[in-house]
């Protein structure tokens, strides 16, 4: 006999955006229950083991729940977050889900059922009502899907994309005129079952045995141009542990994609294969570092427990909502550094999350090109800041329905920017807060005033999020809120280089980490080279790289030659120092 309950909103998948919108919809007062296939909660950025996240770097992109997930890793990861090249955080996948299960326990009006997948969606007509699992049935007053595939917009049978949009239907400029094998053999970005090694020191690692499809000739060549040392500092973490996640003849899988929505039998095939196919390539590396390295022991809560505990998805099943997310819509305007705001049928600003990430794109052998989005700040390159609108969100002819996962309104083009860990983070807290929304004015996710969304995101009590991308203003910054609500009442005025007027002399610096005293070398393309003269650091040249904007100001206004003193952190793996404080001597 079914169990049968009733709440107001129900999020299924317990991933990095279902999480949040589960945590955003209970902090702001409705009852909710997550339900989870999974023991931890995160999806990317925890149980699929991506805990070296890419993008939403900058200060400014740090708001919302990512900001807030960031500053929680920061004050509880021994050891710190600058470890590996690939990203400026990296930590403990045990510390991410221990993180968002805390907060999740801390919400009473939230209810988290584990171990469940769904089995069908409840529908009147167009308005979804609930969801069926194997032991329970759950009604609720909107239903949000947060799973790794979309696999509601299947259950639900709602409009829905899986693969590749020709040129013609969008005018995407990288989009292919017409299919041809590539397109039919990778129909969506290839995923990773993300697994970890361990540096065992003078302890000998147990022997990685070979699984059924061990090919070693297809990694020849993985850290060509590299070396294996900085191959291996790509996903180093504390604690003596390496992530492999690497797309050059590594661990990415994408043998017939299609098997990942055929059925339930065919997706765990893809599984077992993926699982085989990380193991081929960790044992490939431990042949040739040595027995020092193995297989990390205890990292993920199951037996193998160096294996994360599901693939690191790409792509999704993608809903047909409102409105889609383009590749012009990431792109940066014509002389600009930022993409243009989203706009409704009405001419208001449409936007409810920020991101940044270039448009990265995973298949295996050559790459596929797609127009550059990235820019210089600080440094460092980084990617074109952009806005996603509400209206991806909701579905173009069903209820009671909204998504919160990599499954939103997206060409497959444009996916290759708004999957990642941070902005998923940020979706799912806006979806999360749309839902809660609904519930309280007793209206459908189509029908919710879009600014009334924008303002509960701006000013909630507990993690404010962006839905402006402003390069010079960190969250903290007094006028941080009125230049938020100037830029969505006048759009118009948006500046193409991201920053706002501000003549406060307010600034985020902070002397966190160590001092340094050194030379400011500049190199080419706005890059910076310190040469320190007073550090206790064997090495004495390192890369400058900054985050703030004050730091990323006083960078700029430095003379050739400048010494300078430096409060930061640096990182052996990457070459570099970020500076979080910075004075001219």
């Amino acid at each position: 006999m079914l169990t049968k309950l009733a709440t107001d909103i129900l999020v299924v998948g317990g991933g990095t955006g279902g999480t949040a919108a589960a945590i955003q919809a209970a902090r702001r007062g409705a009852q909710t229950i997550l339900v989870s296939e999974f023991p931890w909660l995160g999806g990317m950025l925890t149980a699929a083991g991506v805990s070296v996240p890419d993008g939403n770097e900058l200060v400014p992109w740090q708001t919302g729940l990512w900001g807030a997930y960031l500053r929680e890793l920061q004050a509880r990861q021994v050891g710190g977050l600058s470890h590996s090249w690939v990203s400026l955080y990296a930590y403990d996948p045990r510390t991410g889900a221990d993180i968002f299960a805390r907060w999740v326990e801390a919400l009473p009006n939230l209810q988290w059922l584990r171990g469940r997948v769904p089995l069908e969606v409840l529908k009147q007509g167009d308005l979804v009502t609930g969801v069926r699992f194997a032991d329970c049935e759950i009604t609720a007053k909107i239903v949000l899907d947060g799973t790794e595939l979309g696999d509601l917009l299947a259950l639900a049978e709602i409009p829905r994309r899986w693969g590749w949009e020709l040129q013609q239907e969008f005018n995407e400029p990288s989009a292919p005129k017409e299919f041809n094998e590539f397109t039919q053999q990778y129909p969506v970005q290839t995923p990773t079952w993300i697994a970890y090694l361990q540096d065992f020191g003078d302890e000998i690692a147990p022997e990685i045995p070979p699984p059924p499809n061990d090919s070693p000739e297809q990694f020849a060549g993985a850290w060509e141009g590299y070396g294996l040392e900085k191959f291996l500092n790509y996903g180093r973490l504390p604690g003596g542990l390496f992530m492999l996640n690497w797309p050059k003849c590594g661990n990415d899988y994408g043998e017939k994609l299609q098997r990942l929505v055929e059925s339930e039998t065919a997706r765990q095939e893809f599984h077992q294969e993926a699982i085989w196919h990380s193991q081929s390539f960790a044992r490939y590396l431990q042949q040739h570092l040595g027995r020092r390295y193995g297989l990390a022991r205890g990292v993920f809560p199951q037996i193998d427990s160096a294996f994360a505990l599901h693939p690191y998805y790409r792509e999704s099943r993608r809903l047909q909502g409102l409105t889609t997310i383009r590749e012009q819509d990431i792109l940066p305007l014509p002389k600009g550094c930022v993409a243009p705001l989203p706009r409704g049928e009405n001419g208001e600003v449409s936007a409810i999350a920020v991101g940044n990430y270039a448009n990265d794109h995973h298949y295996p052998g050559p790459n596929f090109p797609v127009r550059p989005k990235s820019m210089r700040w600080g440094g460092r390159w980084t990617g074109t800041p952009f806005s996603l609108p509400y209206h991806a969100l909701v579905p173009a002819s069903t209820d009671g329905f909204l998504v919160c996962e990599k499954n939103i309104s997206v060409s497959h083009i444009a996916n290759g920017c708004t999957r990642l860990q941070p902005i998923v983070l940020n979706i799912g807290q806006a979806a999360g807060m749309a839902a809660a929304l609904c519930v309280e004015r007793n209206c459908q996710p189509r029908e919710l005033p879009i600014r009334q969304l924008q303002t509960a995101l701006l000013q909630d009590a507990i993690a404010p999020a962006a839905v402006i991308p402003l390069l010079n203003l960190p969250p903290n910054h007094p006028q941080w809120l009125h230049w938020q609500n100037y830029y969505l009442d006048r759009p118009e005025a948006y500046p193409l280089d991201g920053n706002c007027p501000d003549n406060t002399n307010f600034s985020s610096e902070v002397e966190t980490g160590k001092r340094y005293v050194g030379i400011l070398r500049k190199t080419n393309n706005k890059g910076y080279s310190f040469q320190l003269t007073q550090s206790a650091e064997k090495k004495k040249s390192w890369a400058l790289i900054a985050t703030r904007p004050e730091v990323n100001r006083k960078l700029e206004g430095c003379r050739e030659g400048q010494k300078i003193e430096v409060w930061g952190e640096c990182n052996e793996a990457g070459g570099w120092i970020v500076a979080e404080k910075l004075e001219y001597i």
